[in-house]
């Protein structure tokens, strides 16, 4: 199946990057190097590293750009500090985060990530370590309850844990349809008409296969480390955890002094570490919503460093 992907927010995302010719920068997503291929063509003497831990990913994305001033390296973007460190480089002038599942991941069946196609649990962005087939299986109702909570926020949570467990009793649980069915039986009928029963569970399980929020957590300190003054972070997310730990994290690298508010003076000397692009998330144009609506929640957050 060809590697195919519509890039969301792209316009705006690469332009909040403001691409210096000369400058380095970092796609820690390259996917299908959508966005990569858009940075790398406004570079002169610069280069753009696309980091990707996909294999299929890294393979397209390096037909994609080879004539491009960039380099594709497999690689989970939360170890983007150590990829440079080894390629000689102390700082660079931007860079992207784009979290979303390409629509390559999702339309491949037998990657497992999609409920309304055939195939083996999966959900392995990496094609390494466990899978969803053995989250599913092997642990525990409080365990599948708390990750369908956590990462899912999915209200039926505890009900879900329980039809697993006793379903798995009799036959394990192999497939995609086979668990989108289970889910959908645990839910109130209700509940089936906001949109797809399995939708959160699936989207919880992705997420603890791949340790997804560990590893935006560990990133982002890392990323911000690596701009040069004036350097762009600029990271679109796809659902509420995502969103809301990019925005704290801004947030608190856009705060100053922390002193109690009746001091006279400053004592604490804190400063802000960067600056907000705009206030709010840049969101989809009704346009790209027509054109692409898996682009529906997306939200680009974007800080520039001090």
């Amino acid at each position: 199946m060809e590697f195919n992907h519509k890039s969301v927010l792209l316009n705006e995302a690469v332009d909040a990057l403001a691409v210096k010719p000369d400058g380095i920068y970092i796609d820690g997503t390259a996917g299908g190097a959508g966005h990569s291929s858009e940075i790398a063509k406004r570079l002169d003497t610069g280069m753009l590293y696309a980091l990707d831990r996909d294999p299929d990913a890294v393979k397209i994305a390096t037909e994609r750009l080879k004539t491009l001033r960039a380099q594709v390296i497999q690689s989970n973007f939360s170890e983007m500090d150590t990829v440079m460190k080894n390629l000689g480089i102390e700082g660079v002038d931007g860079i992207l985060l784009d979290l979303g599942v390409s629509s390559y991941q999702l339309d491949t069946a037998d990657r497992g990530f999609s409920y309304h196609k055939d195939a083996p649990l999966d959900m392995r962005m990496s094609k390494s370590g466990i899978t969803a087939g053995d989250i599913v299986n092997n642990s525990s109702e409080d365990e599948l309850k708390n990750i369908f909570w956590r990462y899912g926020e999915e209200k039926f949570s505890g009900r879900i844990a329980a039809r697993l467990v006793k379903e798995r009793q009799d036959k394990r649980i192999e497939t995609t349809l086979q668990l989108a069915e289970i889910i959908s039986s645990a839910v109130p009928a209700a509940a089936r008409r906001d949109g797809h029963p399995a939708r959160k569970c699936f989207q919880a399980l992705r997420i603890a296969v791949n340790g997804e929020l560990d590893a935006l957590e560990s990133a982002l300190d890392r990323a911000f480390g690596l701009l040069n003054k004036d350097g762009v972070l600029a990271i679109i997310t796809f659902h509420s955890l995502e969103d809301r730990m990019v925005k704290q994290k801004f947030k608190e690298y856009t705060t100053g002094c922390t002193c109690p508010p009746d001091f006279p003076v400053c004592v604490c000397g804190k400063t802000p570490k960067g600056r907000l692009l705009t206030r709010k998330p840049i969101e989809p144009s009704r346009d790209e919503l027509e054109y692409n609506p898996r682009s529906r929640s997306a939200k680009l957050r974007v800080i520039i460093k001090n």
